[in-house]
């Protein structure tokens, strides 16, 4: 049961124990020490509805001061009760939700690779990150210390720039990239020769791509068709999310792109290989743990929430 609720066995035993000596009202809470809570359910909700469903004057979120200025409490109250609920007013997501009109088709057979690979093949997450600009701040970096941030300066200088194509093995978490100064269909075409040199020859590909134009040319067409052991899987429109390459990508950035420093594109395509190296020596692939079912899931969610958002502002766009 500890493992099914995931807490410990402590907890099961004090609340079965509780419900054995007392029946359903031994599992209500008792009156906790302390002082009286001062702040009652109505200011509670009214902090919560205001969050919700109000905007302050002249800004498009509340603060902390600003709500507590509107109802009367403390900052630290507000605080609190956005805490206690998950309130994050300051913060904001993006999304895009996709028109594919094989969206499901495309979502079950991407996820299927992931978490049933099939046998005697190899499964790639293919993708490009293109235009990665070669940046040098005006002034030398300065390093961290002991209680100092590394800063840097805002501005930079442009050197040029260069596009990585990798594939992502997902059962090791091996990665094969290589970098070109141009982002078309020869240079994919040129990356999967690569692939078809470094993949043993009686293993077939299973390659996860999106939908760039330079995939689906009549060269790569061409090459593809000469080479039945390759099967191509793209992921729906709007939803790269599903390419695990992806998430590979935003290693590469936070580690090295982000905060490097390079002055020419021979320094950054040199940085980006030593990090394929490094990573390499020790990889790790992802875990995929979602179904196909609950992505669908949550996308309908997204989707109901949308047009229910899109409903109310045209509603009150029309009174």
């Amino acid at each position: 049961m500890a493992a099914k609720l995931r807490t410990t066995g402590f907890t099961v035993g004090l609340w079965r124990n509780r419900f054995i000596a007392a029946g359903v009202a031994g599992l209500g809470d008792v009156p906790r020490p302390g002082a009286p809570r001062e702040i009652g359910d109505e200011k509670v909700e009214q902090v919560v509805r205001l969050t919700l469903e109000k905007t302050p004057q002249g800004a498009t979120h509340w603060s902390s001061r600003m709500l507590a200025a509107r109802t009367g409490l403390s900052q630290s109250t507000i605080s609190r009760i956005w805490r206690a609920f998950g309130l994050k007013p300051h913060r904001a997501e993006s999304f895009q939700l996709s028109k594919d009109p094989l969206l499901i088709d495309k979502v079950r057979d991407i996820v299927g690779l992931y978490l049933d690979p099939p046998h005697h093949a190899l499964v790639l997450c293919v993708d490009e990150k293109s235009q990665i600009q070669a940046l040098s701040r005006t002034q030398p970096v300065l390093p961290m210390r002991a209680g100092q941030l590394e800063r840097r300066t805002h501005d930079y200088k442009r050197h040029g720039v260069t596009s990585l194509f990798a594939a992502l093995d997902i059962a090791t978490g091996s990665v094969l990239g290589k970098c070109y100064r141009r982002h078309r269909s020869v240079e994919f075409l040129d990356f999967l020769k690569k692939i078809d040199g470094t993949v043993p020859a009686d293993l077939d590909i299973h390659l996860v791509l999106d939908n760039y134009g330079t995939h689906k040319t009549v060269l790569v067409r061409q090459w593809l068709r000469n080479r039945p052991r390759y099967h191509l899987h793209f992921t729906p429109t709007h939803a790269s999310w599903l390419n695990q390459a992806e998430r590979w990508f935003a290693l590469l950035t936070q580690r090295q792109i982000k905060r490097g420093s390079h002055r020419s594109v021979q320094e950054l395509e040199a940085a980006i290989r030593e990090f394929i190296g490094a990573h390499n020596k020790q990889p790790r692939p992802f875990h995929w743990t979602k179904s196909a079912d609950q992505i669908l899931a949550s996308i309908a969610r997204f989707a109901t929430a949308a047009l229910d958002a899109h409903a109310a502002q045209t509603y009150t766009r029309n009174q």
